[in-house]
């Protein structure tokens, strides 16, 4: 079998032999990093943590990994015999976030193919795209070379499902949980479906072909219903539009500045427990949380050494991050 150098692998396709290689050498870096923090007491602590749920893909495992080393590290601040193996378990983890960037944007084209299919209204080609970047570094952290599949075809289902969350989310005045968001999707083919054919059909038949019952069929069906409050509500002479009704126009208007100041404190605080240091001095930079200097992605990059590609990729983790788990609400209220 040929050897395979990963460290000169970045910036092209990869061939599937170098994609089984590039995980493999992922996992061989987080295997040292677990083997580092073997003899740390409090390391079992994170390593066991259960999710509640059954768990089906590597990215809960790695988390709990890196919170585990994490915890190592703070530790060993106070403690001399733990600095030479919490150096390697550090070192380790960066080692393997560096492969899994390289095998992550070996897929690139994959985002910029699904960016031209899918933009349109709410969401550009160029937001797309980044979006696309982040369902590739979610693949990359659950890509498993032992499976079988090729990363690239691992990817495409990733890099597509961040895309259409993100158009569904951006489309919608009311956000709606992904499950329902999917559900609503497959009534929509459904009805496409039996329209193509020519074939009537009810909100209980859609219901049956989704497998979900006819009340929250005909719920997720009337979540496209929206109404736009520039539109005129009132005939006549001088039809008056719905913001008419809704604007007070004796209404004290709160002080916005200091409501964004207090939200602002209160997220900063929140930022410790959802991100890494990286991620919370990337947003920092960039959006002025502790100077109130907004900067751009170039001289954030210049700051940390970085390219600006690569800053804004990891401020779109970031924010990805922060949604995804959706801690900041809970914390801040």
């Amino acid at each position: 079998m040929m050897t395979i150098d990963v460290d000169t692998l970045k910036g092209r396709r990869f061939t599937a032999e170098e994609e089984q290689a590039m995980g493999q050498a992922i996992r061989e870096a987080e295997q040292k990093a677990l083997d580092a923090i073997s003899e740390f007491d409090g390391a079992e602590e994170h390593l066991s943590k259960t999710t509640g749920r059954v768990e089906r893909t590597r990215a809960g495992s790695v988390d709990r990994l890196e919170e585990a080393v994490e915890a190592m590290w703070t530790a060993s601040k106070t403690d001399a015999s733990l600095k030479k193996l919490a150096r390697v378990a550090k070192g380790a983890l960066v080692r393997a976030e560096d492969l899994r960037w390289r095998l992550a944007m070996s897929g690139k084209r994959i985002a910029h193919g699904e960016a031209r299919k899918l933009a349109g209204v709410y969401l550009d080609e160029e937001d797309l795209v980044q979006e696309g970047y982040i369902g590739l570094l979610r693949a990359a952290k659950r890509f498993d070379p032992e499976r079988g599949i090729r990363f690239s075809t691992y990817a495409r289902w990733w890099v597509r499902a961040q895309m259409t969350r993100a158009i569904d989310h951006t489309g919608r005045p009311v956000r709606l949980p992904g499950c329902a968001v999917e559900q609503q999707r497959n009534l929509r083919k459904a009805r496409k479906r039996f329209e193509d054919n020519g074939t009537s059909f009810t909100v209980e038949d859609l219901a049956q072909e989704v497998g979900i019952d006819t009340k929250r069929a005909r719920l997720l069906l009337s979540q496209g219903d929206t109404i736009s409050i520039d539109e005129p509500v009132e005939g006549g002479a001088r039809p008056r539009s719905l913001e008419h009704f809704l604007t007070d126009d004796t209404a004290v208007e709160p002080d916005n500045d200091a409501i964004a100041s207090q939200e602002i404190n209160r997220m900063v605080g929140a930022l410790d427990d959802v991100l890494t240091e990286r991620h919370r001095y990337v947003l920092s930079r960039r959006y002025g949380l502790d100077d109130d200097e907004f900067r751009t992605l170039s001289d954030v990059g210049k700051e940390m050494g970085l390219s600006r590609e690569r800053v804004r990729q990891i401020e779109r983790e970031a924010l990805s991050r922060l949604r995804d788990r959706a801690q900041i609400r809970e914390m801040v209220h």
